[in-house]
């Protein structure tokens, strides 16, 4: 396997992806980060609702009843907008109802676990799901036609491929394909104001270049801008590292590849860095890493555990739960 694809099946799957506003009638959610927009048809909470998507618009005539969440992150913003799904794919590997510890709604039942990337069509079937939720995903054609003749599928908006849905693409899509449009507003809001306010503290934040790199057994990556990780930290004010927005304009996907030789271009004011199978001890002993200026300052988080998880997923709970900890590591390595 060549070294890009390993890269890219390891950060995508095993670690990793403005205000929303849905009222009555037709409304349009703009993403700042891609300017991209998501239309959904339909008075607020009521149904029929039509739901723009790459492959076309879909339309859900009444409240799902029995909902399967295969998308990164969909069965979290699921939960969060109070609906159970009764399937769910466990990208992150969290076990039990594969979602993150930081989601505050609870299964009152146990959700059937269902695959990422090589799905278990015959159990979504079985599980007679009347909405396959996924928004933020591969966007492959043939896994959209197998999954779309069990149940109407919400896939991923029309910029959305290789996981580049956007948080409030995937809660403002979600939202309304539940009858949560208020919810997911509100969600959207509550969060876009905690990063206003915390950016607004940190106005010398603006002057700081960042990078988001992750550690395989076979090669660098760094995350670039449209992937959550990044984005969350150029909300903040922060500045990608500019080697790293030149490669990321060659390429439609979360990420670039970065050669040993190459992660010298990587270095910014603030690094971050997420070991994806291996330890953060074998990362941080890597020459090219240590190498760094950043590094050899001290200017850098090396991202694991549960934090690599939320910073991942990049669902509006886990994103807060990954603000209570970054905030002040980031408050003492930029000021």
């Amino acid at each position: 396997m060549k070294t890009s694809k390993i890269v890219a099946c390891a950060i995508a799957v095993t670690a990793a992806l403005g205000l929303a506003s849905c009222s009555g009638g037709e409304s349009t959610t703009t993403s700042d980060a891609t300017a991209a927009t998501t239309t959904v048809k339909a008075a607020e909470g009521a149904f029929p609702v039509s739901i723009e998507t790459k492959f076309g618009e879909v339309t859900i005539t009444e409240q799902p009843q029995r909902v399967v969440a295969l998308g990164w992150g969909d069965a979290e913003t699921a939960l969060s907008l109070g609906i159970q799904p009764v399937g769910v794919s466990d990208w992150l590997g969290f076990g039990g109802n594969g979602v993150g510890p930081w989601v505050s709604e609870e299964f009152e039942q146990s959700p059937e676990i269902l695959g990422t990337t090589e799905l278990k069509y015959e159990a979504i079937a079985a599980l007679q799901p009347d909405l396959i939720l996924d928004v933020r995903s591969s966007g492959d054609q043939d896994r959209y036609n197998t999954l779309s003749a069990i149940a109407p599928v919400v896939g991923v908006p029309a910029d959305g491929d290789n996981w580049l849905t956007t948080r409030e693409q995937q809660v403002t899509m979600i939202a309304a394909a539940l009858g949560k449009q208020a919810e997911g507003t509100q969600q959207l809001a509550d969060l876009d104001a905690r990063i206003e306010s915390i950016a607004s503290a940190h106005p010398q934040w603006s002057q700081r270049s960042v990078s988001v790199l992750a550690k395989t057994s076979e090669a660098w990556g760094a995350y670039k801008s449209g992937d959550a990780r990044m984005d969350l930290l150029l909300d903040l004010g922060f500045q990608e590292n500019p080697w790293v927005a030149a490669e990321g304009e060659k390429n439609d996907s979360f990420y670039v590849t970065v050669s040993a030789e190459n992660l010298s271009q990587t270095n910014s004011d603030i690094v971050f860095a997420l070991p994806i199978g291996v330890s953060a001890q074998e990362l941080e002993a890597d020459a090219a890493w240590r190498a760094l200026p950043a590094v050899t300052d001290g200017k850098y988080v090396v991202v694991d555990g549960e934090l690599a998880q939320a910073f991942s997923i990049g669902t509006v709970e886990a994103t807060n739960y990954a603000l209570d900890i970054l905030e002040p590591q980031l408050a003492e390595l930029a000021g």
